[in-house]
């Protein structure tokens, strides 16, 4: 950043630091494991399963603080340009005011010179001098309130350059948070893989991240292992696999709602 200035586009513009890059909240488990084939990778849909049994992560109130800190930042726009147009308006009425003050006094000098009446000119000269003591009185406001609207951009930058910090490490734990939830189910992922049409315990491996099985199985694991308040919609592939099984959905995936796309109501 280059100190206290702010380009000519207008109020402090450098909130264009932060565009496109955004925190998302964490969705509700039903979010991402409400209709299958899910969008989200495995251990996504691994960590909301534990949070749907209600699990958390061992750096949950260090995400609670951040996301306390994040919320407590509130940044006001400066308008550096009306500051600054002030600054140039008042500085171009003290040069049209000193100008006319200087005229004023040589045409009161040549008057008295050759004994003519000045006592108009006079009268002109000492308005001109008091709208000029206002003019620069009226300068020096503007100078100060430009002072002070750059040092408010100088600390938005720096609430700005924090916000971003903060962000970072948010996203950083928030994976830390995901990683340590999908690990903790993950047996009970491999042992659903067993259970649903297409599953492949041996798949598994030894971690989320070691999964190299069939997707559309996996969700429908996930689905089993977790804990949903709503119901699950099932659509394509998955809801193929589930209407060719002799189970019913909601004995395969341990949910109360189950509902296959174009089925009328759950099965």
């Amino acid at each position: 950043m280059n100190g206290a200035r702010s380009t000519s586009s207008g109020s402090d513009s450098e909130e264009t630091e932060e565009t496109g890059i955004s925190v998302e909240a964490t969705p509700e488990p039903s979010a991402v494991l409400g209709r299958l084939p899910a969008e989200a990778e495995l251990q996504r849909q691994l960590a909301a399963a534990a949070r749907s049994r209600g699990r958390t992560a061992s750096v949950a109130p260090e995400i609670d603080e951040i996301e306390a800190e994040l919320a407590a930042i509130e940044i006001e726009p400066v308008d550096l340009t009306e500051a600054r147009r002030r600054v140039a308006e008042t500085t171009g009425e003290i040069e049209r005011l000193k100008e006319r003050v200087a005229a004023l006094r040589g045409d009161a000098r040549a008057r008295r010179a050759v004994d003519a009446e000045a006592d108009e000119t006079l009268d002109d000269l000492e308005a001109a001098a008091a709208e000029l003591s206002a003019a620069q009185t009226e300068a020096i406001a503007a100078e100060q309130a430009l002072e002070r609207a750059r040092a408010e951009a100088a600390r938005n930058r720096d609430e700005r350059r924090r916000r971003l910090r903060l962000r970072d490490r948010l996203r950083n734990r928030r994976r830390t948070a995901r990683r340590e939830l999908a690990r903790s189910v993950y047996p009970a992922f491999r042992r659903a893989l067993a259970a649903v049409p297409g599953g492949d315990p041996g798949a598994a491996g030894a971690e989320p991240s070691a999964y190299d099985g069939d997707p559309v199985a996996a969700s429908l694991a996930a689905v089993r292992v977790a804990a949903l308040d709503g119901p699950v919609e099932l659509r394509g592939d998955a809801a193929r696999r589930i209407e060719a099984s002799e189970r019913s959905a909601r004995s395969l995936l341990r949910a109360a709602d189950v509902r296959l796309r174009g089925a009328p109501g759950g099965v």
